[in-house]
């Protein structure tokens, strides 16, 4: 099975699974990515998994649908373009072979979800749209800071190898936030220099693994004694976790 960040718009990934005859897309936000890269390899569309409706994600699902016929599967509680089957938390989908189960993940937005799937060509592989970024995490523009640290604490308790298929490439701009807020972790000098020479070269910095993730985003470490002291030193109120939590996601909000 063959796994591939399709480039959308300025920084988006459209992500496609596909074994040489039929094929998945995941936020397909834009068709025509899609539609070139259906032709280049000669795939049959078979699903589309949506994770939230924000425009970006869901902006060419009508027109994938309407051209080949694939099955949508998105969150039961956002407005997704119909006909769409719904899924939340405790649900999965079989698509291509592969069972995804369903986890909810509000925060990002109220209703989103997320697609984890237990072993992929010997690896697990998680889908989860923009709740979780390598190095940071998505805006909270509908959901609570509680919400999205439950969220990311359900995302951190999945298996370490668990490939992290997110869906814009903020890698850079996320890891020098993080080194603002532990600039003597050495797991996090490392896998920036690891990122940037990959952007140099003008590849993706995707997909990470939630091993790496545990070891360099701040947003998975805010329990952390060197997160949670970054996190007082910007605001004296961030005195239990989740106003730990809000205070880092706030300052990420100002950082330049």
């Amino acid at each position: 099975m063959k796994l591939i960040p399709l480039p959308a718009f300025t920084d988006n990934y459209i992500w496609m699974l596909h074994d040489g005859r039929k094929a998945v897309v995941v936020d397909p936000g834009d068709a025509q990515p899609v539609w070139d890269a259906l032709a280049s390899h000669g795939l049959q569309l078979s699903a589309i998994l949506v994770t939230h409706h924000h425009p970006d994600h869901v902006g060419g699902v009508d027109a994938l649908r309407n051209g080949t016929g694939a099955v949508v599967f998105g969150p039961a509680r956002e407005r997704i373009p119909e006909p769409v089957q719904r899924l939340q938390g405790g649900d999965h989908c079989d698509v291509m072979g592969l069972r995804f189960e369903v986890l909810d993940v509000p925060g990002h937005t109220a209703g989103h979800i997320a697609y984890w799937c237990a072993d992929l060509d010997g690896a697990p592989l998680l889908f989860c749209g923009d709740t979780l970024f390598s190095g940071g995490c998505g805006r909270l523009f509908e959901g609570t800071p509680a919400q999205m640290l439950a969220s990311l604490d359900a995302l951190a308790a999945l298996p370490g190898a668990t490939r992290v298929c997110c869906t814009h490439e903020y890698t850079m701009s996320n890891l020098r936030f993080a080194r603002a807020v532990e600039p003597h972790n050495a797991a996090l000098q490392a896998y920036f220099a690891h990122c940037e020479a990959l952007r140099l070269r003008d590849q993706p910095t995707l997909p990470s693994t939630l091993a790496q993730e545990l070891q360099i985003n701040p947003f998975l470490r805010t329990r952390e004694p060197a997160v949670m002291a970054a996190a007082r030193a910007f605001d004296s109120q961030a005195d239990d976790e989740t106003r730990v939590f809000a205070a880092i996601r706030q300052w990420k909000n100002e950082f330049k």
